[in-house]
């Protein structure tokens, strides 16, 4: 029962109070020592994916060529400043996020795009695998109109692929506009760097996504 009710919203009046103050995390990233805070590099711009559990949702876009730095954290709910476990009890709305943060002249937002089809199943809903809950959603939220447009064109791309496949039913994939970011607790920046053998959950359906194949940015 407990989990069928963490695959439902929150009431917005219901939901958890949260802080004034962000939760500690870290500053720089594991792997490539950047910065995980602004100001980025003026050439970067920035894309915001829920694809599951974001221990591997993270690991699939910070070995992309082309990404500058990538953190974890909680968006599209409601609770400001909300921590891990006030979003484990589905009382909050957010959807475990990564922030990537790209240079447009190496990788393109469509590459980005393929990356993320492919490393999850977008069509199960509140749940990734054996992950449920709200927080495992899959979501593309947006920085601007030309990522709206192309997240809208490459969901419809997949969803023709999926079709072809013949296994899988519709992409429930939310696609909004980028909401407030909040930082996940230091532990969970880059887990996976800090813990090899750590949990993984993600799966993709193996059904490749024609947007942004060959893609060749700049």
């Amino acid at each position: 029962m407990f989990g069928l009710l963490k695959q439902k919203m929150p009431d917005k009046n219901k939901a958890l109070p949260g802080r004034d103050d962000p939760v500690e995390t870290a500053s720089h990233h594991f792997v490539s020592g950047a910065s995980l805070h602004e100001p980025f590099p003026a050439n970067m711009q920035k894309a915001m994916f829920g694809l599951g559990c974001f221990w591997g949702a993270e690991r699939k876009f910070w070995e992309v060529p082309g990404v500058h730095v990538t953190a974890v954290g909680y968006a599209a709910g409601m609770t400001p400043n909300p921590t891990y476990q006030e979003v484990c009890s589905g009382q909050t709305g957010h959807s475990e996020v990564v922030l990537v943060v790209f240079d447009p002249a190496v990788t393109s937002y469509e590459k980005l795009l393929k990356v993320f089809f492919e490393s999850h199943d977008p069509t199960q809903g509140m749940r990734q695998g054996n992950d449920v809950g709200t927080q495992y959603r899959s979501g593309i939220y947006t920085c601007d109109d030309a990522q709206n447009s192309a997240a809208l064109a490459a969901r419809d791309a997949y969803q023709k692929a999926l079709a072809a496949a013949g296994h899988y039913g519709s992409i429930t994939t939310e696609i909004l506009p980028a909401p407030q970011f909040f930082y996940a607790e230091e532990y969970h920046q880059q887990y996976l760097a800090k813990n090899p053998a750590g949990y993984c959950g993600l799966g993709g359906t193996g059904v490749a996504c024609p947007i942004g194949a060959g893609d060749s940015a700049g």
